[in-house]
């Protein structure tokens, strides 16, 4: 697991996120495709190109500041940019991508 810190639009000031970074597990499940369908507990549902996981650091986070994230908190799973890192991840396009209480993903 990786951690960094970064703001967002749903928390104020800078968040530490902890988690799996995206890349490694789509190698390990030998993820084949170009996009990840990422459905939320609600039925949100978003698409990602997987190239945004190896390009951005991209990862599903299961803790904030330290502590696991409860379903209440956008848990138990949130796909986290770290929007501080690059200008260009600040706009709703990332922002719109960034799925929590993540139930699902498929790859397509």
């Amino acid at each position: 697991m990786v951690s960094f810190q970064t703001t967002s639009p749903w928390y104020n000031g800078r968040t530490t996120f902890t988690g799996i970074p995206l890349q490694k597990l789509m190698d390990y499940v030998g993820a084949k495709g170009s996009v990840v369908k990422v459905t939320a507990l609600n039925d949100y549902t978003t698409i990602i190109p997987l190239s945004d996981f190896k390009k951005y650091n991209v990862i599903l986070a299961l803790k904030i500041n330290g502590e696991y994230m409860p379903i209440r908190d956008k848990g138990p799973l949130f796909v986290v940019y770290p929007y501080d890192s690059i200008p260009e991840l600040n706009n709703q396009v990332y922002y719109s991508r960034s799925a929590w209480q993540v139930s699902r993903m498929d790859i397509e």
